[in-house]
């Protein structure tokens, strides 16, 4: 008789919490898992399931491989043990505490009225003066421009909200304002999904079409595959002896199908003699180095050759952040906080347990919570954001 998940991280005192940081997915998206059979449409099973075998195996949990069997009963628990629960005392985000936070905020006019604002701080940037740039996200800025203009292989993890596209629109206007020889091939990603069952994948044929349209704009694509990828090759070959790079950047790339992750190495494999012709840099969520992990076979010869890089939460960062924000609109921080109310941001954002994998100090987290806060103090009417107001927004 088979076992399902939830008995046998009960028999094996394994708390859902730390199988979810493990390999790498939310806890919400574990728990659907568990009590349902079913994962967010952007996880992708054939990922998620060896990576779960393989932390049960590596803590020696009993029947660890036999969880995702199709034949599997409903749960049942062999040891008569209560299922494992988080210390209370850690006082960890909760799924529900989690929607709130992410919850979309915008300041109201009365809250733009009561601050004396003259444009919302929390816009994107337009500028790069707007950009906030720790020492952190400069390693992650100055990582992809090298690798845009001088060759390599990238992949940029962040959470939601972490900044990322900022990152990519500023690698763009960088390339502009600096005039650099460099091409940059964007496929679009708006219908991409890791499966065809949940919309359209993004393949290599596509990638190729995409390649074509930005470096030789004019040319009529050839028709059978292989014509094709040698016409792409000697327009690439062309256009770097013309004195250009090239780089490939794909965002929402945690939705690429694994296929299409083992044919990028082949498009880094173009050269002209020793020079590469094309880089690469993806840029997506965790669940992006979750299909990149080292565990995962299908995609070895990716991960021998990609660097990871992680854009990190605020975090210490956190005050500089808010000063250069509101700075950017006139005002200084002590106009809008209170005392202790950027502390009491920091604790409301970052669960007692702290870490990469529970905090939510990430720009957009950050805005939204703030957003909330300042429009309840205009509507209370006290001057500042206080850290009361912080805690009940």
């Amino acid at each position: 008789m088979t076992l399902c998940l939830k008995s046998i991280l009960v028999d094996a005192g394994i708390t859902q919490g730390a199988l979810a940081d493990a390999i790498g997915i939310s806890r919400p998206a574990l728990s659907g898992l568990i009590n349902h059979g079913h994962l967010p449409a952007r996880y992708d099973r054939d990922v998620i399931a060896p990576a779960i075998t393989k932390y049960l195996q590596d803590r020696r949990a009993p029947n660890a491989a036999m969880w995702n069997e199709k034949e599997a009963p409903p749960c049942v628990n062999t040891t008569g043990l209560q299922p494992p629960t988080e210390d209370p005392a850690t006082n960890e985000i909760t799924d529900e505490d989690t929607q709130m936070l992410l919850r979309k905020h915008t300041l109201t006019p009365q809250a733009r009225r009561h601050f004396d604002l003259p444009a919302d701080p929390f816009a994107e940037p337009t500028t790069i003066d707007d950009v906030f740039l720790s020492r952190d996200i400069r390693y992650v800025r100055e990582s992809m421009f090298q690798v845009a203009r001088n060759g390599g292989f990238l992949a940029v993890v962040g959470e939601s909200g972490a900044g990322k596209t900022t990152l990519r629109e500023e690698l763009i206007d960088r390339i502009r304002r600096e005039e650099q020889a460099i091409i940059t091939v964007e496929p679009y990603v708006q219908a991409m999904e890791g499966t065809e069952k949940n919309g359209k994948t993004l393949r290599s044929l596509h990638i190729a079409e995409a390649v074509m349209a930005a470096v030789a704009p004019l040319a009529k694509t050839m028709s059978s595959p292989q014509a094709r990828f040698a016409q792409l090759h000697n327009a690439l070959r062309d256009s770097a002896r013309a004195g250009h790079s090239h780089v490939l950047i794909i965002e929402e790339a945690h939705c690429l199908p694994l296929a299409t992750l083992k044919h990028l190495k082949r498009f880094r494999e173009l050269k002209d003699g020793l020079r590469p012709l094309l880089s690469v840099i993806l840029i997506g969520q965790p669940e992006l180095a979750v299909k990149l992990s080292e565990h995962n076979p299908e995609v070895r010869e990716v991960v021998q050759r990609i660097e990871m890089v992680t854009l990190p939460p605020l975090d210490g960062d956190l005050e500089n952040y808010l000063e250069l924000r509101f700075k950017r609109v006139g005002l200084s921080l002590e106009k809008v906080f209170g005392t202790n109310a950027v502390a009491a941001l920091r604790e409301k954002l970052t669960p007692p347990r702290g870490g990469a994998t529970g905090t939510m100090l990430y720009p957009l987290a950050v805005h939204n919570a703030l957003a909330a806060a300042m429009n309840r103090a205009a509507d209370l009417g006290v001057p500042t954001v206080t850290a009361d107001v912080i805690r009940g927004a």
